[in-house]
């Protein structure tokens, strides 16, 4: 309780700073009101929904509204709080200077349009990530991008030079709710045309009856190889409270058959070979694997026992910190590892072949995307879904299409 009076009194003092921007800004008592009606919703509907809240009881859709909401009131307001505050501290030495030294009518007049013209920039400013944070709710999370690599092995078996592989993860079917934009991000994978797909993890936020209404449109999925999944922390249903243990081993259990049923070959630390005019390269799938406290269910070694050193292997592991802490170093030669989890954090900047930015940078070394060390390829998907927060801020749902080629990379 006292955590939550102490977090309304620091929101609200803030709030009211916040708020003397806005007045100096807006003359209208009515427009007033109606800041100050919006502000005691939003942070009534926060404190309504996460009193008491445990994560272990699950997110809900009114959970995630009610942390969108919430951003999007907090972020401009901070911005708004920033500017008159730094403008506050330059002002301080000026007033005493201008008390010594200018008459009484002149410092009210200097300070009264100083604070004006300070105002409505932090207004201006502020109304940037208002606008993008509504924009990422009401049309980001369904702005499905399709990236395309081409990455060139010399070792890659010639019956496989041009294969096409198409990567999809973190897929959270339980904060989906709009069936037509991810039927429409089905058909936009099987548009591809690529020899098989792969899953890298979390099919769901924590339950098996998440995926049930998604099914059929899952199982529209299709590729000439066939479709192959992993399992992610949040398919094991480890951030629930279940009645007992035997109800979350059935809750695995309803998921393995969830994904068979849509037609996902589930790799539980085992490998399967994909075979191509008599040559052929190993995929590898390991359960979780993660730093930092996550679950640590993969075995590599296990899952690569039945096949040779010197295959050409795709390895598929959920968690990129997996390929930092185990893969690089390990004695087989993974060629391309592939992995989500990260979500790019939902939010950052990206100019594509320019510059990415998210804060999800200072928890993982590897982020988004494909980067190479020790002669070995990952990429990390930024995700299909999303979680927690309902949207998505300049890293969109993605679509990876990678293209294996035979041969040394063009310089």
């Amino acid at each position: 309780m006292l955590r939550w009076i102490i977090f309304l009194a620091v929101f609200l003092i803030a709030d009211y700073y916040a708020f003397q921007a806005f007045k100096t800004v807006v003359k209208n008592n009515w427009i007033h009101l109606l800041y100050w009606v919006i502000t005691v919703l939003i942070i009534g509907n926060f404190v309504f929904q996460f009193y008491g809240f445990s994560r272990r009881n699950g997110l809900t859709h009114a959970h995630s509204y009610a942390v969108g909401l919430f951003i999007a009131l907090l972020v401009p307001k901070m911005v708004l709080v920033l500017g008159v505050f730094f403008e506050d501290v330059f002002r301080v030495p000026q007033a005493i200077y201008r008390y010594f030294t200018v008459g009484e009518a002149a410092k009210g007049n200097y300070f009264a349009s100083r604070r004006q013209f300070i105002s409505k920039v932090a207004l201006g400013v502020a109304a940037i990530p208002l606008a993008s944070i509504i924009y990422g709710i009401y049309k980001g999370r369904y702005n499905y991008k399709v990236l395309k690599y081409t990455l060139h092995f010399e070792d890659l078996p010639a019956a496989f030079d041009g294969y096409k592989l198409t990567q999809i993860s973190d897929i959270h079917s339980g904060s989906f709710d709009n069936m037509e934009k991810v039927k429409y991000a089905v058909d936009l994978i099987n548009e591809q045309d690529s020899d098989v797909i792969l899953f890298t993890g979390d099919i769901v936020n924590n339950k098996a009856e998440e995926l049930v209404p998604y099914k059929t449109v899952f199982d529209k999925l299709k590729a000439k190889d066939g479709l192959y999944s992993v399992l992610g922390n949040h398919d094991y249903g480890d951030y629930v409270n279940w009645e007992s243990d035997e109800a979350k081993h059935q809750n695995l259990e309803d998921l393995k058959a969830l994904q068979k049923e849509i037609g996902f070959n589930l790799l539980l630390n085992e490998s399967k070979y994909l075979e191509k005019n008599g040559e052929r390269i190993a995929l590898v799938g390991v359960e979780n694997w993660g730093a930092g406290g996550f679950k640590t269910a993969g075995d590599l070694h296990k899952a690569a026992a039945t096949i040779d050193k010197n295959d050409f292997k795709i390895l598929m592991s959920h968690d990129p910190s997996h390929w930092e802490k185990k893969v690089i170093d390990d004695d087989y030669h993974y060629h391309l590892t592939l992995s989500g989890h990260t979500h790019g954090m939902q939010f950052g900047i990206e100019i594509p072949g320019w510059f990415k930015w998210s804060p999800v940078k200072w928890r993982y070394k590897y982020w988004a995307g494909i980067y190479k060390e020790m002669g070995q390829y990952i990429n990390v998907n930024r995700g299909f879904g999303y979680l927690a927060f309902p949207g998505r801020i300049g890293i969109w749902p993605e679509i990876t299409v990678i293209e294996l080629k035979k041969g040394a990379e063009p310089v």
